[in-house]
């Protein structure tokens, strides 16, 4: 029994108000939700599929494109199932242990996703500013370790952040949103949360904010690289891979600051369980259309894959 949290709470969990207030918006938005989990299923599986079976995209952005795709197809599952079912049921409400594996795994897979994006930008850096050097810097070896760090980083996120969250005593049972989240919880928090909310502050400005601050950075230098480029096409080509990952940085990235680094006082709950909808449910829906209909060779790769032609060196 984890010390300091209240006994009815762990004996019988919480009650998801959720959407209860707007009865009438819960089947619109269980459609909507429904449809984005099978298109970030769909999407996101044939990005793993292409980018582990065509032996062309066997490069470092593309590895790190499949991890992504992974990495939405975990985050969702974690969250959209407990989304549906509390949008259909009249039963609201989630064991506490359910809640612990929801808010442990959401946060690990979240974070890891922070520290991903910004490996990525790291890679089109690289490609564009040192192109003679990619294939030198970017190897396997490197590519694997900077995946198994951002991984590493985002389950210590997870365990310290959740772990803090978790030791609060709560006041009832009636948390107002439909998942477990960090925020909701400081809420429904009865004793002093400020070292709860330093952890959080902290925490957000390593994994939140540090890592878009670099990645414009990088994206400032690539972008003076490509406009120093006289080939058009390499310019085109350079512009639609970089604009498609920065795309998926200012969305992702936008509705997270919003989320964990505005203060407690200004945080509004109804709005906060609005974002939290779009982006655990849509965000991962869009990372795939994203990056494959600004890319040719994604789209090459699925056409072939729905074909039937597509096959990797092994087979």
């Amino acid at each position: 029994m984890m010390e300091g949290t209240n006994v009815s709470s762990q004996t019988w969990g919480f009650i998801l108000l959720g959407f209860s207030d707007r009865p009438h918006l819960e089947p619109l938005l269980f459609a909507l939700v429904l449809v984005f989990y099978m298109l970030t299923l769909v999407g996101n599986l044939a990005i793993v599929l292409v980018s582990r079976l065509d032996a062309a995209l066997h490069t470092p952005m593309y590895f790190f494109l499949g991890h992504l795709s992974v990495l939405d197809l975990c985050f969702t599952t974690s969250l959209a199932p407990q989304t549906l079912a509390h949008l259909h049921s009249a039963d609201k409400t989630i064991t506490f242990g359910g809640c612990v594996v929801q808010l442990y795994t959401s946060l690990a897979l979240g974070s890891t996703e922070c520290l991903l994006l910004a490996v990525m930008a790291l890679d089109r850096f690289v490609a564009v500013c040192q192109p003679l050097h990619y294939v030198l810097v970017m190897n396997p070896r490197l590519c694997r370790r900077l995946a198994s760090a951002s991984w590493l980083g985002g389950l210590a996120n997870s365990l310290v952040h959740a772990t803090f969250t978790l030791q609060l005593p709560f006041c009832g049972r009636r948390l107002d949103h439909f998942i477990c989240e960090v925020p909701a919880l400081l809420k429904l928090a009865c004793a002093d949360t400020s070292t709860n909310e330093l952890v959080l502050f902290t925490i957000s400005i390593l994994f939140v904010l540090l890592p878009p601050v670099l990645i414009l950075v990088s994206y400032g230098f690539i972008g003076r690289a490509v406009l120093r480029t006289k080939s058009v096409e390499a310019r085109r080509k350079a512009f639609s891979t970089c604009s498609s990952h920065l795309t998926v940085v200012v969305i992702f990235y936008g509705t997270i600051i919003y989320m964990y680094l505005q203060p407690r006082d200004n945080y509004s709950q109804d709005r906060g369980k609005f974002i939290s909808l779009f982006y655990t449910n849509v965000t991962p829906a869009l990372n795939p259309l994203i990056y494959t209909l600004r890319n040719k060779d994604v789209k090459g790769a699925l056409r072939k894959l729905f074909a039937g032609r597509l096959c990797s060196p092994r087979s």
